[in-house]
Parts: C-alpha cells; sequence; structure tokens
C-alpha cells in the first residue's frame, strides 16, 4: 500500500464568528492510500485550538502514522494513534473510500443513491447583529426547520432579542431553535443565562461552560430548564471506560458527535454505546470540513437511522471547497450520484 499526504488551506466565504474567535481559514490534510491503480481518499480536520493534536506537529504525526499504515495496513494497531483523532478520521474513510472502489461511495445506502435526504439544522454564525439577523431570515428562506445560533460572544440581551424575532414569528412547532455557547458562560451566570434562555422553548444548548468540569455540568444538567449537550466535553476521551464515566457522571440529555475530533467512525459509535445504555440522546455534526470529509459523514450518519436534525450543513462555507455530489434544499441535505466527488479533487494528481 502507498500512502500520500498533502496539507490545504480552505477559506471561508466570511468572518465566521465563535466564542473562541474569529475564523478566515481552515486547514485541512488529505491522505490518499493507493496499490495496483485503486485509490481512496481521507481528510484530516483539524482545528487549532480545540483538537487534542499538537498543530505545528501535526505533519509530521500525519507522514510517520500514514507510513506505519501503509507497512502494515492488514494488521494496523488503530489504537496506536487514539492521540491524534482526526489523522484516524482520515485514515479510516481513506481506507473505507479504497475499499469501496475509490469512487466516493463508502456507504451504499438510500442516501448515497440519491433516494433519500438528511434533515439538518441551519448554522447561524456569531457577529454584529444585523448580520445574524440576516442569515436566520435567510436560513427560514430557505426552508429550514431547525436553526441553531453560535451565542457568548454578543451582548447577552442582543442575542435574546435574536431569539425574540424568530419566536415573534414563529413557534416551537414550526421552528426549533438551537443554541451554542462552546463554553462560553461562566459557572456563576450560566444557570440563570440557561433559566432566561428557556423562555425561548430552546431545543438544546451545547457546552454552556467551559469543558472539564464534570461535577459543575453534572449539577448544571440535573438542574436544567432546558436541554444540555456536551460537545467539547468529548474530545480528548479515548479509552471505552473513560467514556462512560463521564456520562455517568454528567448524565447530559444529548452528546454532539464529530467524528473528526473524537476518532472517527468507531470511536463514535462507541459513544453511541454509551450514551444508548445511559438513555441520552445525539446527532452528529461535521466540524468544518471539507466536502471530502463531509462527504464520509453523511453518508456514514443516514445508515444510523437518526430521527433528529443533524448538523452537516457546512459544505458551502468555503470559496475554495471541492465541488460534489452534495447539496442542500429545504433544509435537508442530498446527494446526487451523477456528480462525482472526485471531479475537482487534483491534489495527488
Amino acid at each position: 500500500m502507498d500512502g500520500q499526504s498533502c496539507k490545504y488551506d480552505l477559506a471561508f466565504k466570511f468572518e465566521a464568528g465563535t466564542s473562541r474567535g474569529v475564523l478566515r481559514q481552515k486547514t485541512s490534510w488529505f491522505i490518499q492510500l493507493s496499490r495496483a491503480g485503486q485509490k481512496g481518499i481521507g481528510e484530516c480536520g483539524i482545528l487549532k485550538g480545540l483538537s487534542v493534536e499538537d498543530f505545528d506537529s501535526f505533519d509530521t504525526n500525519l507522514k510517520e502514522s500514514l507510513e506505519r499504515y501503509c507497512k502494515d495496513s492488514d494488521d494496523f494497531e488503530w489504537s496506536s494513534i487514539n492521540s491524534f483523532p482526526s489523522i484516524k478520521f482520515g485514515l479510516e474513510i481513506a481506507e473505507k473510500d479504497f475499499q469501496s472502489g475509490g469512487n466516493g461511495i463508502l456507504f451504499d445506502n438510500e442516501f448515497s443513491q440519491g433516494k433519500k435526504s438528511i434533515p439538518i439544522n441551519g448554522l447561524v454564525w456569531m457577529g454584529e447583529y444585523q448580520f445574524m439577523y440576516d442569515q436566520i431570515k435567510e436560513k427560514i428562506d430557505n426552508g429550514f426547520n431547525c436553526i441553531k445560533l453560535k451565542i457568548g460572544a454578543l451582548d447577552f440581551e442582543k442575542e435574546l432579542s435574536l431569539l425574540k424575532y424568530i419566536r415573534s414569528e414563529f413557534d416551537q412547532t414550526d421552528i426549533e431553535l438551537r443554541v451554542d455557547a462552546n463554553g462560553a458562560f461562566s459557572l456563576k451566570e450560566a444557570q440563570e443565562k440557561l433559566k432566561r434562555l428557556s423562555e425561548f422553548h430552546i431545543h438544546s444548548i451545547e457546552q454552556p461552560i467551559r469543558p472539564g468540569q464534570w461535577e459543575e455540568m453534572a449539577i448544571l444538567c440535573e438542574n436544567t430548564p432546558l436541554p444540555i449537550a456536551l460537545d467539547e466535553e468529548l474530545i480528548g476521551i479515548t479509552d471505552f471506560e473513560q467514556k462512560n464515566k463521564l456520562i455517568q457522571t454528567i448524565l447530559p440529555q444529548y452528546i454532539i458527535l464529530k467524528p473528526s475530533l473524537i476518532g472517527g467512525f468507531v470511536s463514535s459509535e462507541e459513544w453511541m454505546e454509551v450514551a444508548n445504555r445511559n438513555k441520552v440522546g445525539y446527532w452528529i455534526t461535521s466540524a468544518l470540513e471539507s466536502n471530502i470529509g463531509l462527504n464520509a459523514i453523511a453518508q456514514w450518519t443516514y445508515g444510523l437511522e437518526l430521527d433528529l436534525p443533524q448538523g452537516l450543513g457546512t459544505g458551502q462555507l468555503y470559496h475554495n471547497n471541492f465541488e460534489g455530489p452534495l447539496f442542500i434544499n429545504d433544509g435537508t441535505l442530498h446527494f446526487n450520484p451523477e456528480i462525482s466527488l472526485y471531479q475537482e479533487f487534483s491534489l495527488f494528481d
């Protein structure tokens, strides 16, 4: 087995605001596996400041991991790269693509056949009030019935006014509202902010306080007036028993699974097993991958037969994304099997 890797900078169409700062570009590393004319492509979706991998040494770690995999792909010790979750994810989907024929159809199901779609949430990024207002209006006009707002950077009263605007036009049976604080709330203010948010019939809030505060998060989840979903809390936990301990300690209402950040599909399915045991809900979201990684996540997600809207609407964020079969229509993600995923992907040519 031969392997190559390549770094690629994805450029945002706008300044994408989060409580951790503004994103203007996002770097991905791509993997190509090849043997006897057959190929498979994977994407390592690292996020600086959020992924557990060291950004500065990532290229070296990737090349070493890829070399070890190619030397003995049949008996590769996947646990040896547990500390590199995005590398694990990239190799996992490159292997799956290779084994499936190298055509971008990693999972043969009704989604990848173009017969069914996946309901998704419309993501509203942080920014000035008017910018967020315009995004909300655009999402509603485009048929989304689930909207997720990034909060925690604007004045809280302004954020509440945006929610009030939506609820003045649409009740909870028309539009499902989710908010994502990315750990922006302090312990002191979290309970009161959750109470005020609950007045707008919020479906859930993602990561209200910083990760790593298990006992404090457990108290919030026990007393919260609206469901809490853990997100960043899951990053860096690879041991199955540790996953189980986290869920049993905090007992959140939901967890958010981002394969790029938590070690791929196998690791995500372990989290699902733990969640099911403890009656905790979950949904899948992308982690700002290009359409290469998003394609793999979407096909896998459809096969899970989940009822909730998923967080897979990020394929239109970049000026220089790779065109492919994914498209959004009326608040749902679709796949056009007549369009090749790799029609514009030429990094390894």
